[in-house]
């Protein structure tokens, strides 16, 4: 249409350092966040992140330029997500679990001109860069102590980065003379964040301003947040740069509280004290929570909102939990889309002991896709047809939106193979039902295929968690010469618990149709990755190996030098 145009006064690159620069002003006085002693204003945390920025740029960095950081959430952390991208560079917030060969591989792909590390884990770094052999010279860290205000002595290295203190770099920093390097094009990538790698395969996904400033406001339906949250930090920064919580906090001008441990006594304290109203994180912090609830526990000042991803515990710890005046909500998604993308509240339901498998079937369907997620849909992976919404037809999850990944750092066949045919494929298995509503079956590679049919390992691990004796439980396909794969279960038993393997199949008799039982049962620990997944890969490689060897003693396979 004629006398239209697209100008400074009508398009402004969306990025969430907006809502840093909103909360200075509008909530300025407002505590912005709170760890132990100490606690800042609006004004003085944009104050901080603006030193930061500045100290950055004088340090080098540039447009373009990956910042990464190894630490857990204390306040550092949390500037970071604004001052990184202040400076025009990209933050990728790695995890502290890594061992220092995998945090090796993620340095080497990032690149990071500078590192930021937390004090407890500098010894691992440093390692990782021994293993890298430091070919980057100019390779700079930067020390997170306990207390940002209190400068420490250096600490030496024999090896050639050099070490400076966090509260030395915010000293060097000169707001007068700096100017906020906003985003020329919304698409440029704000944040790297590694994939957990349950398949051993991770990889780097990269966020854009755009998708982290819509999924922010996203978070702000997905978690039911209002004016002013209080939001207490007990999902790591480091995953999907905390579900992109640091940013929604700043939109809302809410608190962030940022306790020194993840228990379940601290964050009752941290409620109670705090008027926490929000946090999310794994399903293990309701067990932590749920365990350290005293005989004569007083019930919540208000109704607070927890949402965790991933498999939940007992129904048990569910209503317990519920009783006391929280309100959970379970959500799906996945680092490709910036964390959680859909969710639905978990409801308490009286006669669960009587209706156990429709019990399961509620705690894993996950619902509908959030508000800036165009579509979701379950989908044949080969004729992109949609799967009838029965309730039956198992297809591949997919998305498509604006709050997704640009693609993997470094890496575009994956890329490609991620976003064939127009949209995200999760590889994921699922059904849809008629209200919209979807259920997650199963990982794809997870999936137990047998007599014709396809076997969710996520419903048999639903039914055999119930088991009074079980602690964890993993389930897997174990090959078969007549049946293609059964399903194998791996548990680990509560501490002085002592159950057969029949009495475990037995158990499941009851609750499972014949062809979903598992046929065998290995007791032991499970392998866990650093965000707490268990490695499926590993216990298939294992029991069909086992498998293998074991044919190939009674003479059914040619032993493996033939």
């Amino acid at each position: 249409m004629e006398g239209l145009v697209i100008c400074p006064a009508n398009h402004v690159p969306l990025t969430p350092l907006s809502f840093l620069e909103r909360a200075a002003f509008v909530y300025r006085k407002n505590i912005a966040l709170i760890y132990g002693n100490i606690s800042y204003s609006w004004e003085e945390l944009h104050g901080r992140c603006i030193n930061l920025a500045s100290a950055l740029s004088q340090l080098g960095v540039s447009s373009g330029d990956v910042v990464a950081t190894v630490a857990p959430n204390v306040p550092a952390q949390y500037e970071l997500h604004f001052g990184v991208p202040m400076a025009g560079a990209v933050l990728s917030a790695l995890n502290t679990m890594l061992d220092a060969t995998t945090l090796a591989q993620k340095l080497q792909k990032l690149e990071a001109k500078i590192i930021f590390v937390y004090s407890d884990f500098i010894g691992l770094v440093l390692q990782a860069l021994t293993i890298l052999q430091e070919k980057d010279k100019s390779c700079l860290i930067v020390l997170i102590h306990e207390s940002n205000n209190v400068k420490k002595p250096p600490v030496s290295s024999s090896g050639p980065s050099k070490i400076l203190d966090y509260q030395t770099v915010l000293e060097m920093g000169q707001p007068p003379n700096f100017k906020i390097m906003y985003p020329k094009n919304e698409f440029d990538p704000i944040s790297i964040n590694f994939t957990s790698g349950s398949t051993g395969k991770p990889k780097g996904a990269v966020y854009s301003h755009r998708a982290a400033y819509l999924n922010t406001i996203a978070d702000i339906f997905r978690f039911e947040m209002g004016k002013s949250p209080v939001f207490l930090w007990t999902v790591d920064m480091f995953r999907c740069n905390g579900w992109c919580l640091p940013w929604t906090i700043a939109a809302l001008g809410g608190t962030n509280i940022c306790p020194s441990e993840i228990n379940g006594k601290e964050i009752l304290d941290a409620i109670y004290l705090h008027n926490v109203t929000h946090f999310c994180g794994a399903p293990m912090i309701l067990t932590k929570i749920a365990n350290a609830i005293g005989i004569n526990q007083p019930l919540l000042p208000h109704k607070v909102n927890v949402t965790v991803a991933g498999v939940l515990p007992q129904p048990e710890i569910l209503i317990k939990l519920e009783k006391l005046g929280f309100t959970i909500n379970h959500a799906y998604g996945m680092s490709e889309a910036l964390g959680p993308m859909i969710s639905m509240p978990w409801k308490c339901q009286d006669e669960y002991l009587s209706k156990l498998n429709e019990d399961v079937d509620v705690k894993i369907r996950e619902g509908v896709h959030n508000i800036m997620m165009e579509e979701v849909d379950v989908k044949d992976p080969e004729s992109m047809e949609s799967v009838p919404a029965d309730g039956k037809t198992i297809g591949e999850i997919m998305f498509r939106g604006n709050a997704m990944m640009m693609g993997y750092l470094k890496d575009s066949s994956r890329t490609e193979e991620a976003f064939e045919g127009g949209w995200y494929r999760t590889k994921d298995l699922g059904i849809k039902y008629a209200n919209g509503n979807i259920k997650l079956k199963d990982r794809a590679v997870d999936a137990v295929k047998t007599e014709g049919k396809t076997v969710s390992t996520l419903e048999i691990e639903g039914v055999l968690i119930r088991h009074p004796m079980v602690l964890e439980v993993a389930v897997v396909a174990r090959c078969d010469d007549v049946l293609g794969e059964t399903p194998c279960a791996f548990v680990k038993l509560k501490k002085g618990c002592f159950v057969t393997d029949e009495e475990i199949i037995k158990f499941c008799e009851d609750w499972l149709q014949d062809y979903m039982v598992p046929k065998a049962v290995i007791f032991g620990d499970l392998p866990f990755n650093s965000s707490g997944k268990i490695q499926k890969f590993i216990l298939r490689d294992k029991v069909n190996n086992a498998l293998k060897l074991c044919l190939h003693s009674v003479g059914v396979l040619p032993t493996p030098s033939s």
